[in-house]
């Protein structure tokens, strides 16, 4: 097959060179070639697309002397294959005919209209409803690690140095821009480089776009974000010219897409990066839906410390949107997502994954959902909100001119919706003094939200029919009334049969023809037939039109003057209506920014009153907000498990500055991992806005939540399941602060017993005397117990559980305490494992017991020399080499100890140092010391 970039298509066919010539133009896309009723792939396209859409392939006439491959769809049917192909992550241009057949010498007139891409959606077909798919791309950047302004961003690209070499004095950061095509929603974050990942992971954008000297310089890390994404199946990385991502180019195009002279009024007027990384999005877009992107929302510039960072692995492990291990398992948002909307639900999702930090934005919230559940309003506000349509998304069609005569319906039903929601609100209130100021707050930007001008109803009722066709092109949309041209034509097309009888029994009289007909077929237009048997009565005026074998047909000046009016009203009527309909979404557009606020309100609202939902049918309680870190829950409970057993056990937590770290133990499946994720599923939703599942709780101020829960091998990216551990949890010891919290579960089990121990109680330690952090400590090894005995901030907890009838029963309770023993071969046993093997291992379970007790008591982690490792300033363990002795006298130290040591060993084991006076003891070092072979001095 010929390439796009082939220079000669002399050879080819004139409706293959068209083809191929609109090809070169999209190399990168499905080109769908509109023939009569198909669109039509060729070659490679063809190829790729029956592979993808399971499409029939075949091969019809030659072109160049090659046969082409080919592959078609109905027109009707686009959308459907247009949504398969996107889920796929595959973008398609769609070329139409622009020409007329009947005037075309050659191949008609074809024009690529817009390429649908998974970044760009609009339509409401190819759109999940509950999801955004943004549009996003990043700027990277370097800035003073001591100015934290941005000390230098290149002009135009923004890029610096490779991944290997940044100098030691600055700090890689990366801006990165969002644009909601479906909304016109917008976004810009500047965030260190190393947190990237996780940032596009949260928002999930359909495509991202970076620059080429972006391409080269960041290789690995943008291939880790291209697999890790979970968007689709690969998320697109688009590699786009330097130039497009020119700050001033940039910042010319974001004033046109606003409206604006200046971007002072955005924050962004000293941001290089900034308009660099918008410039870029909606030249991208202009160049995709095929007309400039006018309908941008005003620009949320999100400052880091705006929300609570939750980094991949902690949404992961606490399955905030996604399950673990089944693709539809239970999760926080499945739990809470009570909303009667789309848009809500969109909002909710948003939520969940970026928790606020601002306690007056969360009161705001909470006493909104107080308010639905005091007063019982939250089922009323519900069916109302039910009345709504997707605003948000319907405003970006008007502007695109896309919106559909339905959705202008659904969009005039849902302009009343918040008013009425928030006289509903505001009616059980009264003159209450004492209503919440935070209460009062909210009911206020509800009600300035829900002031759309009533024009718009009005114009929109007194235009469209209250069920119009689907699509524009149908026709039957106008309400009749509306425009007296319009109503002239579709008289004269529905009243053609009327005028036709009349003329017949006009003609009939005035001729004295009883068998004379007037009708109409597609071939010849209108006529009137008169049987050969009284051609002699036809009058002068009637011209021959068509012969028949028994009759003549003829027509009239009369009945040629109804023809050309009739067989042209139809056609006049739909271009009629259409312009009418333009004219309407042109009296719209100016109103997009009081609508997007409207959009906004309900979406606020429907979340609200989801939260209220959930709250108001499990029992869930408001949750206070401390000024100092801490979180006390009192008989809590884990959101999304409570919502599937018949009876779920409560416990409480506390976490305080004094009472940082809890080390919880307790047997496999006794809850430690629920409790531990409870703990931290009830801060994300305290500081979302929600109630919790507790009967009190207070919470503190939180920057972070970091997870280290389960691990598996990393194939991919060439990581063992213990080097998978330790990277994670070498970002929580070097990124924790005093807000931070921390759940670890079971870290070092990937290595041998001493070295996973030694890694846990560093980490442990680490996390509570450097990072002060609050931390749910999870583990196996009963050493670690002991830290709790030399640091106060530290609280030992156990789940308990107890066997019976050689059975073991988890009673799901946190006590105080260590646990007495793990029952690992009770939970084999209910795991399934053979009697035989589980025998063998009790007798080998007895053994080692039997030996440890021989030993001595347990290891003391802290009969140790701590010492300080002056570069990095953490601690370093120089264990004690006896605490390592084995029950036989042996050691398992690399030195073993000579005749000597044992010697004074023994005596040292045989002395009562109650029973010597000090000169004794004395004696007794001196000569301990030349016995072991010490300089005397």
């Amino acid at each position: 097959m010929p390439t796009s970039s082939s220079p000669d298509l002399s050879a080819h066919t004139p409706m293959m060179r068209q083809y191929l010539s609109l090809k070169a133009e999209h190399p990168d896309v499905l080109l769908f070639y509109r023939m009569g009723d198909f669109y039509e792939m060729f070659y490679e396209d063809a190829q790729k697309a029956a592979q993808l859409l399971s499409i029939t392939l075949t091969k019809r006439g030659t072109s160049a002397g090659e046969p082409i491959p080919m592959a078609g769809v109905p027109v009707q049917a686009l959308e459907q294959y247009l949504a398969r192909l996107v889920a796929l992550g595959q973008s398609v241009a769609i070329c139409e005919q622009i020409g007329d057949p009947a005037t075309s010498k050659g191949p008609v007139e074809r024009k690529v209209v817009r390429t649908i891409t998974p970044g760009t959606l609009t339509d409401a077909g190819l759109l999940p409803e509950r999801e955004d798919r943004p549009l996003a791309a990043v700027v990277f950047t370097e800035r003073s690690r001591s100015g934290g302004a941005a000390a230098r961003s290149r002009r135009g690209t923004g890029q610096g140095s490779t991944e290997a070499g940044r100098g030691t004095g600055t700090q890689a950061m990366a801006t990165l821009a969002t644009v909601v095509a479906a909304s016109g929603r917008c976004t810009l974050t500047t965030l260190p480089e190393s947190e990237l990942e996780a940032e596009i992971e949260r928002i999930a954008p359909g495509e991202l776009l970076v620059s080429e000297s972006a391409a080269r310089n960041r290789v690995v890390l943008l291939e880790r974000i291209r697999l890790h994404a979970r968007t689709a199946p690969v998320m697109p990385i688009l590699t786009r010219p330097d130039w497009q991502f020119d700050a001033q180019r940039g910042g010319r195009t974001l004033c046109e897409a606003l409206g604006i002279q200046t971007l002072h009024a955005t924050e962004l007027q000293d941001d290089e990066a900034g308009q660099a990384a918008m410039g870029a999005l909606l030249l991208y877009l202009g160049q995709n839906i095929g007309q400039p992107f006018r309908h941008l929302q005003p620009i949320q510039r999100i400052p880091r410390e705006a929300h609570i960072i939750i980094d991949q692995v902690a949404r992961r492990n606490l399955e905030l949107v996604r399950p673990l291990q089944e693709e539809q398992g239970p999760t926080l948002l499945s739990r809470m997502d009570r909303c009667a909307t789309s848009a809500g639900s969109r909002l909710l999702r948003d939520w969940l994954l970026a928790p606020l930090q601002d306690r007056d934005a969360v009161r705001s919230r909470q006493a909104l959902v107080a308010l639905l559940l005091e007063k019982d309003l939250q089922h009323p506000i519900k069916r109302l909100l039910d009345q709504a349509s997707d605003i948000e998304r319907i405003v970006s069609r008007i502007m695109l001119g896309s919106a559909r005569p339905r959705e202008l319906v659904a969009l005039r039903d849902s302009l009343p919706v918040l008013g009425a929601c928030v006289a509903q609100l505001q009616a059980p209130l009264g003159q209450d003094a004492d209503t919440e100021p935070a209460l009062l707050q909210a009911l206020q930007w509800l009600d300035e939200a829900a002031q759309v001008d009533p024009a718009i109803a009005e114009r929109l009722g007194a235009t469209l029919l209250d069920e119009p066709a689907s699509m524009i092109r149908d026709g039957g949309v106008i309400r009749p009334g509306f425009d007296a041209q319009l109503d002239e034509l579709r008289a004269i097309d529905t009243g053609c049969d009327d005028f036709l009888a009349d003329m017949e029994t006009r003609e009939r009289e005035r001729t004295g023809i009883p068998t004379l007909k007037v009708g109409y077929n597609s071939v010849h237009g209108f006529y009137i037939e008169v049987g050969r048997s009284h051609a002699d009565h036809v009058p002068t005026e009637y011209r021959r039109r068509q012969t028949l074998k028994a009759a003549e047909r003829y027509i009239t000046p009369e009945l040629k003057a109804f023809e050309d009016k009739a067989l042209s009203a139809r056609e006049r009527a739909l271009a009629r209506e259409r312009v009418l309909y333009e004219a309407l979404l042109a009296e719209l557009r100016p109103h997009t920014a009081a609508l997007q606020r409207l959009a906004a309100g309900l979406a606020h609202l429907d979340v609200c009153q989801a939260f209220a939902e959930v709250a108001g049918q499990a029992g869930w309680r408001r949750p206070g907000l401390l000024g100092v870190p801490g979180l006390r829950v009192q008989d809590g409970r884990h959101p999304v498990v409570e919502d599937m057993v018949e009876q779920f056990i409560a416990n409480d937590c506390e976490l305080t500055p004094q009472r940082r770290l809890l080390i919880i133990t307790g047997p496999n499946m006794g809850g430690k991992s629920t409790y531990m994720r409870q703990a931290a599923l009830i801060a994300i939703l305290a500081w979302c806005g929600s109630f919790v599942p507790a009967s009190s709780c207070e919470v503190g101020p939180i920057d972070r939540i970091f997870t280290r829960i389960g691990a598996s091998d990393d194939l991919a990216g060439g990581r063992s399941t213990f080097m998978v551990e330790m990277t994670e949890a070498a970002v929580i010891v070097n990124a924790a602060t005093e807000r931070s919290l921390v759940l670890v579960d079971e870290i070092g089990r990937g290595t041998s017993t001493f070295d996973g121990l030694s890694l846990a109680h560093a980490i442990a330690r680490h996390l509570l005397v450097q990072r002060r952090c609050l931390t749910l400590f999870a583990t196996h090894y009963f050493e670690l117990t002991q830290l709790a005995s030399h640091e106060d901030a530290c609280v030992n907890l156990h789940l308990s559980a107890t066997e019976y009838n050689g059975r073991i029963v988890f009673l799901h309770q946190i006590h105080a305490g260590p646990a007495s023993k793990s029952h690992g071969l009770q939970v084999a046993k209910l795991a399934g494992l053979p009697a035989g093997l589980l025998r063998n291992a009790q007798s080998v379970l007895q053994r080692l017991e039997q030996n440890a007790a021989d030993q001595g008591p347990q290891l003391d982690l802290f009969a140790t020399e701590v010492t300080q490792d002056h570069e990095d300033g953490t601690n370093v363990v120089a264990a004690d080499s006896s605490a390592w002795e084995n029950g036989d006298g042996s050691s398992s130290s690399p030195h073993q100890p000579d005749a000597a040591a044992w010697q004074v060993l023994d005596e040292l084991r045989a002395l009562d140092p109650d029973a010597i006076t000090p000169r004794q003891a004395a004696d007794y070092l001196h000569r301990w010391r030349e016995a072991l072979g010490a300089s005397p001095s």
